[in-house]
C-alpha cells in the first residue's frame, strides 16, 4: 500500500491498481472467508456489488449490509460487528471520531460525489427572490460543504475561520436575505418542490433520480472539496492492513469499478484511483 495523510486519517491506495487484486494479499488463505461491509444504498452498495464479483472469483464472500443513516454503519464497525463500512467521506469520518471518541480510519479512497444545487420553485440563481428558501443538510461537515457551494455561487459569504464546519450562524453576508433551511440530508430531495432550491448530497440525489446535468451549480472536481470529501472504506484502527481489508480495497479500486462508476452515474460519482 501507498499511504497518504488527510486530516489525520490514513488513506491507502493499492500498489497494483486495476486488476482488482493486491499482490501482497494471500488470497488462498482468504478462500472461503466472508468480508462484511455496511453501506449506503446508493451508490455505495451498488459499487460494492461489482467488487463482490471480483472477490467471488477468489472464493471470498462479500456480505453487503445496507443502512439508511449515517451513524449505525460506524457503530457496527467500531464494536466489531462488521469488518468495514463504505458510506462516508473522510471529513465526516474525522468529525465522527472526534465527537464519539472512536478510532476509525480510512483504508482507501474510492470516489468523490460532487454536491450540487438543484432547482425547486426557482429555476436559476438570477431568479431568486429576496428571502428565498434554500435547503441544506444539517449534519456535521455536510452543512458547511453546502454553504461553501452557495458561497462559490456568490449567494452568501461565510466567516473564513469556520471552514467546512460552518453552519448558517457563520454567514456574514447574505445580500438576498436567503432563508437557509437545515434538515436531515435524506429528506432534501423530498422537499425540493417546497423550497426554492436545495443543496443535495450526491448519494441522495442519485437515489431520488436527480441528474447532475439538471443542477444549477456543482462542486468542481479539482476543488478543495474533492479532497476533503473523498468517500472511503473505513475500518477500526489496526485492521486497515489486514488481508481482508486490502482485498476489499483492491476490488473497489479496480478498473471494473471505475468503468461502472463512469458508465452508471453520469459524473455524479467520480473515481479517485
Amino acid at each position: 500500500f501507498i499511504e497518504s495523510k488527510y486530516n489525520g486519517s490514513v488513506v491507502s491506495t493499492v500498489t497494483n491498481p486495476g486488476n482488482g487484486y493486491d499482490d501482497s494479499v494471500d488470497y488462498d488463505a482468504l478462500k472461503g472467508q466472508t468480508i462484511t461491509v455496511a453501506a449506503s444504498p446508493t451508490p455505495h452498495a451498488e459499487i460494492l456489488e461489482v467488487a463482490k464479483e471480483i472477490l467471488a472469483a477468489k472464493g471470498i464472500t462479500l456480505d453487503i449490509q445496507v443502512y439508511n443513516d449515517y451513524v449505525v454503519p460506524n457503530t457496527v464497525v467500531d464494536d466489531g460487528t462488521l469488518d468495514a463500512n463504505y458510506f462516508q467521506h473522510i471529513s465526516y469520518l474525522n468529525n465522527y471520531n472526534e465527537e464519539n471518541e472512536t478510532d476509525l480510519v480510512s483504508a482507501g479512497s474510492i470516489h468523490y460525489e460532487p454536491f450540487a444545487l438543484y432547482p425547486g420553485k426557482t429555476a436559476s440563481i438570477d431568479s431568486l427572490a429576496d428571502g428565498a428558501k434554500i435547503a441544506v443538510p444539517n449534519d456535521g461537515t455536510n452543512e458547511g460543504r453546502a454553504l461553501k457551494l452557495l458561497e462559490a455561487e456568490g449567494l452568501i459569504e461565510l466567516d473564513p475561520d469556520a471552514g467546512f464546519l460552518a453552519t448558517k450562524l457563520d454567514i456574514v453576508k447574505n445580500p438576498k436575505n436567503l432563508e437557509i433551511v437545515e434538515m436531515e440530508a435524506a429528506q432534501l430531495p423530498r422537499v425540493l418542490t417546497d423550497v426554492d432550491m436545495a443543496v443535495i448530497n450526491g448519494n441522495y440525489a442519485i437515489d431520488a433520480g436527480l441528474n447532475l446535468s439538471d443542477a444549477i451549480a456543482v462542486e468542481a472536481d479539482d476543488s478543495e472539496a474533492a479532497e476533503a470529501y473523498a468517500n472511503v472504506g473505513a475500518v477500526k484502527k489496526g485492521n486497515e492492513n489486514s488481508d481482508k481489508i486490502k482485498a476489499l480495497v483492491a476490488a473497489l479500486q479496480s478498473e471494473e469499478v471505475r468503468k461502472f462508476m463512469e458508465e452508471t452515474y453520469g459524473g455524479a460519482v467520480v473515481p479517485l484511483f
